[in-house]
């Protein structure tokens, strides 16, 4: 299935039906008086995040939706119906902008929350509704009120504890095969992941976290080089980023140090908070490199790199040393947990004022 990130919609909710003018006739019913109801409102545009969703592909190929308007009013007190309601699945994570004006108008980032992104209008009045003891046979009704219309755009960001960093050809994808459930494409020549792929860590029972892969960064990607840049808003939502290297690459003139600060000055220049999540340094593919060569290889990268944090060294085709490296993943992304839900202090003197 082709992976889409953003996409622009049309949405209409209905109109509100009309009011009517009415008068009872009866036989031996002298004074039947008015009898015209009211319209029925127009149909509402709501939006569920739905979990079972992970791209926003359904709403490439349709854009327009509209709710059915409600019905007219008619005689003998009988009000229009309402008109038909229609929800729009999106995957949990997406962002709803007006697309005229830029304005973040909602996020669905809870699965099953449902908002209304656009209201129906109200039914017109029938003529019932102005009788008085002054105006008996009022002919007056109003019309059903226009539904709100909006032009959107949708852009999803996916929700992941961890993001996944690093050039094409690291072992990204290799690794979260090795770590989780995902399973992307994965051969024994170079190419690039051309669309997010997300996987669930298992640690434990009742313990895990949600690693994101995205395409690799090259030289040049916050200006719109290559794939990865068009991915990066997927990793501002995560808690930790891996830097992962490749200690071995195929062409031996390429200089690992030399990509790893590439990578991370296109991360600065794409977005400073994003730089400044926690980050830290996966050196991969130890399985390519002599056992009595490793130490003086990492040694030599770490220093060269200037590297003052973390730093774990595994082979994503091995898996060797990949369980001490999701433990210390799932321990730090609790803990950021745990901080997130601690409740916030109130100063005692205005306890009393503080929402319950």
């Amino acid at each position: 299935m082709k992976f889409v990130d953003e996409a622009f919609i049309d949405i209409a909710a209905g109109d509100g039906g009309n009011g009517c003018v009415s008068f009872r006739h009866e036989k031996y019913k002298e004074f039947g008086g008015p009898n015209g109801g009211d319209g029925g409102r127009g149909g509402h545009v709501f939006a569920v995040a739905d979990p079972n969703l992970n791209t926003l592909v359904d709403y490439r190929y349709s854009r327009r939706h509209e709710a059915k308007r409600g019905e007219h009013g008619m005689g003998s007190d009988m009000f229009g119906a309402a008109g038909t309601d229609i929800t729009l699945k999106m995957p949990v994570g997406t962002i709803i902008t007006d697309a005229e004006t830029g304005e973040v108008l909602y996020e669905l980032l809870t699965p099953g929350e449902v908002i209304t992104i656009a209201k129906g209008g109200d039914g017109g009045f029938g003529n019932m509704r102005f009788k008085s003891a002054i105006n008996r046979a009022p002919r007056q009704k109003t019309p059903g009120w226009p539904g709100e219309k909006k032009n959107l755009k949708l852009e999803l960001k996916v929700l992941a504890d961890v993001g996944l960093l690093g050039m094409p050809n690291a072992g990204k994808s290799t690794f979260i095969t090795a770590v989780s459930n995902a399973r992307p494409k994965i051969a024994d020549y170079p190419f690039t992941t051309l669309h997010p792929n997300l996987g669930v860590v298992r640690v434990g029972p009742e313990q895990s976290f949600v690693v994101a892969d995205i395409p690799g960064l090259i030289e040049g990607a916050s200006e719109g080089a290559g794939l990865g840049h068009q991915f990066l808003r997927h990793l501002q939502r995560t808690r930790l980023l891996l830097h992962i290297v490749d200690l071995a690459p195929f062409d031996d003139a390429v200089d690992p140090v030399a990509q790893a600060k590439a990578i991370v000055n296109e991360l600065k220049k794409y977005d400073q908070q994003l730089y400044n999540k926690p980050r830290w340094l996966v050196l991969n593919k130890l399985d390519m490199v002599p056992a009595d060569e490793r130490e003086a290889r990492v040694n030599d990268f770490v220093k060269r790199f200037k590297w003052k944090g973390p730093v774990f060294e595994i082979s994503a085709l091995t898996r060797e040393g990949c369980e001490p490296l999701i433990h210390a993943i799932f321990r730090h992304v609790q803990s950021e947990q745990r901080t997130e839900n601690e409740p916030v202090e109130v100063d005692p003197r205005f306890a009393g004022d503080a929402p319950a």
